[in-house]
This record gives structure tokens, C-alpha cells and sequence, in this order.
């Protein structure tokens, strides 16, 4: 595995240290939504960077440097689970996250604005330029929001944790719902059921009288309304591709007064994405994200504290070759640049 720091990639086995680009070479070209596309993913991970910038924050994802007016979003390879990052990254994952948030922050233009500026790396600032062929493809330059203290979640399908207080309450998020409804059921109608921003450990999910509390009734409203329209039009379209949208995550934030999309948006991190040609409800179903790794940890003899397991290299490369279907499912395009 590796990391990055301002002078090349190293090595934590070898602890030396090779010239950027050897292992993340890609090439790219302007696509017709004028972002760059990957042409190709090479099968080494990048777990961290570590660049001679000020770092704002390491996500269990994102590493995002503050650039002054702007920030730098850098997505890793990391994945976690049961709220631990796994030592072992996910290949192709972090460029994967990338190129959807950006599909979807384009398919949505018409609906909300989002905090992009560009993912085009020759227009990054100069200084940003020797760094090119770590950050192409798995970056973003973005605008600095004052962001919403509350996860907007909407919910098309009965699962995770809905699922969970529905058997004990016949409830989501307060929000009842009718009886006799199965695992993985199709909701009467998308629901709104939005959750606490958690530091560390899981988000708690709240009424929405608490957002309305917390925020005022006119933002809880339009945050509601909001996600609810990105969620129905994100849905509609996944179905054509062949994909249940079961349910999404989404951050909102402001930007000169305007309340804007931001974070990353209806990524396999973010949503539950089930394929509609094997989805038969009544239980688990098969998805396209990392409950494959959960899955697998569940075997193990782990109490899922620190440090985590090492994921043995068929579970890294079926994980990896989720988001790559999920992507090119979704969007019509792989990483290799081809057009389905």
C-alpha cells in the first residue's frame, strides 16, 4: 500500500519512495459534460496524501486541503466499515466516487447548483500542477459552503436502519408506515428521514421536528422538499439503467446565501444502488457497495475496533469490481473512457 507525500509515492513496506506517476498513471480527455474522464485505473491504492498544503480535514474518504477562497477534494482508495478505515484500499475507488459525483452534480444542474467549480486539473491553481497525476480523475476544486449540521436522507425502500426501527416500531424516523411491509419493500412514497452529522461513529437518525427545531421550519421545508426532488429524479433515471435507487445521503451547505449541493452525491458510499433484475424484497439484497466487505468482516472473529483486518485480495477486487459496474451501469461510461 501507499501513501503520498510532496515528494512521491512511498512505500510503507520498502519505506522508499518512488516519482509520482508511476503507479497512477492515466490518461484523460475533455468529456462531453467538460470534465475529464479516465481512460484507465491502474491496480494500486492511494490510501492517503500527505501534500505541502493545509489540510481542513481526513474523511473516511476525502483528504480536502484549503486553498484560501477554494477547496482541493482528493478522494482515496480508503474504505471502512463498522466505523473503522480497513488498512486495505479499495483500487479504482476513489477516482470511481469522483467521476459519479460528478455525473450526478451535472444531471442535476437544472435542479440544484452544487459547490463545483471544476474537476479539470489545468484549471486548478498553478501550484496544484505537480501533484497532476495523483489528483487527475479523483479530485475536485470546489467552493467553500457553510454547511447544513444535518444529513438529508430520502428513503424509497425498506432497509439498514429503517428497516431495523420499523420491526421494533412499525416506524421510520417517526414517519409511520403501513403494516405487514417485508425487508426491502417499496415504500407507499419516498420519505424524508434525515439524520444528526456524527464526528466519529454512526449518524442518529432524527424526526423531522428535530431539523425543524434545530434549523427553523422554512429551511427543514426546503431541505425536505429538495432532497425529495434529487432523490425522485435520481431514482427515475437509475431504474431506466436497470438499478433501484433504495435510498440516498445528501449534504447541503451556503454559499453567498444560496443553498447549494455539496459533498460528494449518489455515490455507492453515499446510496443503496440494488440491481432491478435480481431484487425480489423479503430480505438482503444484492447492492453496490461495500456490504460485500461487511459481509465478509461478519465471519471474522473481529470485536470492530481498531485496528481493523487486512481484506484478503478476492473481496478487495469483487468490492472493486462493484463500483466499477455500478458506475458504468449508472452512467453509460467505464474508466477505461468508453461510451455503453
Amino acid at each position: 500500500m501507499f501513501s503520498v507525500t510532496s515528494d512521491g509515492i512511498g512505500c510503507a513496506a520498502c519505506r522508499e519512495y518512488l516519482p509520482f506517476g508511476r503507479y497512477f498513471l492515466v490518461s484523460t480527455r475533455i468529456g462531453p459534460l467538460g470534465y475529464s474522464e479516465i481512460f484507465m485505473c491502474q491496480d494500486e491504492v492511494l490510501l492517503e496524501t500527505e501534500l505541502p498544503l493545509p489540510l481542513l480535514t481526513r474523511g473516511k474518504v476525502r483528504d480536502v486541503y484549503d486553498l484560501g477562497e477554494t477547496l482541493l477534494f482528493i478522494a482515496s482508495d480508503r474504505i471502512s466499515a463498522f466505523d473503522c478505515i480497513l488498512l486495505s484500499g479499495i483500487p479504482c475507488k476513489g477516482r470511481i466516487l469522483t467521476q459519479m459525483s460528478l455525473f450526478w452534480f451535472d444531471f442535476l444542474r437544472d435542479t440544484v447548483r452544487s459547490h463545483l467549480l471544476t474537476a479539470d486539473v489545468a484549471d486548478y491553481p498553478k501550484k496544484l500542477s505537480k501533484w497532476r497525476s495523483l489528483i487527475e480523475g479523483r479530485s475536485m476544486l470546489v467552493r467553500k459552503a457553510q454547511m447544513v449540521q444535518v444529513e438529508c436522507v430520502a428513503r424509497g425502500y425498506l432497509a439498514g436502519s429503517g428497516w431495523k426501527e420499523y420491526r421494533e416500531k412499525g416506524t421510520v424516523c417517526s414517519i409511520p408506515l403501513p403494516a405487514g411491509l417485508r425487508d426491502g419493500d417499496k415504500l407507499p412514497d419516498p420519505i424524508f428521514t434525515p439524520a444528526t452529522k456524527a464526528q466519529s461513529g454512526h449518524d442518529i437518525n432524527v424526526p423531522f421536528r428535530y431539523v425543524a427545531n434545530l434549523l427553523g421550519v422554512d429551511l427543514a421545508g426546503h431541505l425536505r422538499d429538495l432532497t425529495l426532488a434529487i432523490y425522485g429524479r435520481a431514482a427515475s433515471y437509475a431504474l431506466q439503467r436497470g438499478i433501484i435507487l433504495a435510498d440516498t445521503k445528501l449534504e447541503f451547505g451556503f454559499v453567498e446565501g444560496e443553498l447549494i449541493l455539496a459533498d460528494e452525491v449518489l455515490t455507492p458510499d453515499s446510496s443503496r444502488y440494488w440491481p432491478a433484475d435480481t431484487y425480489q424484497p423479503g430480505g438482503p439484497q444484492y447492492s453496490f457497495d461495500k456490504q460485500y466487505v461487511r459481509d465478509y468482516l461478519e465471519t471474522l472473529d473481529w470485536d470492530k475496533r481498531p485496528p481493523a483486518p487486512t481484506l484478503p485480495q478476492e473481496i478487495i477486487k469483487k468490492t472493486s469490481d462493484k463500483y466499477k459496474e455500478a458506475y458504468s451501469r449508472l452512467t453509460g461510461r467505464t474508466l477505461e473512457g468508453s461510451a455503453g
